[in-house]
């Protein structure tokens, strides 16, 4: 029996180095902002009103876009290494996991993360108390985001390494 053709061509040593910096860099620039975000967080729940609002104007200014494009070129890279070589997308549990947490990760920030911050910073814009007067309080929910995906982001990275599970079977076929 012959192996089916590719569809995808294979990765030459010099294009999957550089692949795997972008993927490597943007993942770490991911994981950087969530260690910002998770001090700021923190720093923002024990400070004064007028301290905590600027903090939060300051989480709003990089959880949106920046964010956001570093979990996508973090998506993107990780596709074209996975469609690039011999693990493939689907072909490995772990690939399947990191491509899956990846793609929850990026719905969590798109859909909850982002419009939460961004209500959230409206208000402390809109409300700014002067120093020692006013009421202005940052979310306690907002801690969850960073440990959540901080912890996400680790594992991901350990499965990389570690590259646990071997090759999923395919459907219908004995190992």
């Amino acid at each position: 029996m012959e192996p089916r053709p590719r569809s995808w061509p294979r990765l030459g040593a010099r294009a999957r180095r550089v692949v795997l910096i972008v993927h490597l860099a943007s993942a770490g620039s991911w994981l950087g902002l969530d260690v910002v975000l998770g001090v700021l967080v923190v720093t923002a729940l024990g400070a004064a009103p007028a301290t905590a609002a600027a903090l939060t104007v300051a989480i709003g200014t990089f959880v949106g876009w920046p964010l956001v494009a570093v979990a996508l070129i973090t998506l993107l890279s990780g596709g074209v290494l996975g469609l690039g070589s011999k693990y493939g997308l689907v072909r490995y549990r772990w690939v399947l996991t990191k491509l899956v947490l990846t793609l929850v990760l990026i719905g969590l920030v798109v859909g909850v993360l982002v419009p939460s911050v961004a209500e959230l910073a409206a208000t402390a814009t809109a409300s700014a108390p002067p120093v020692g007067t006013g009421t202005f309080e940052v979310g306690r929910q907002l801690i969850f985001p960073p440990i959540v995906s901080s912890l996400a982001l680790l594992f991901a990275i350990t499965l990389s390494v570690t590259k646990p599970w071997g090759r999923r079977r395919a459907a219908g076929l004995a190992r």
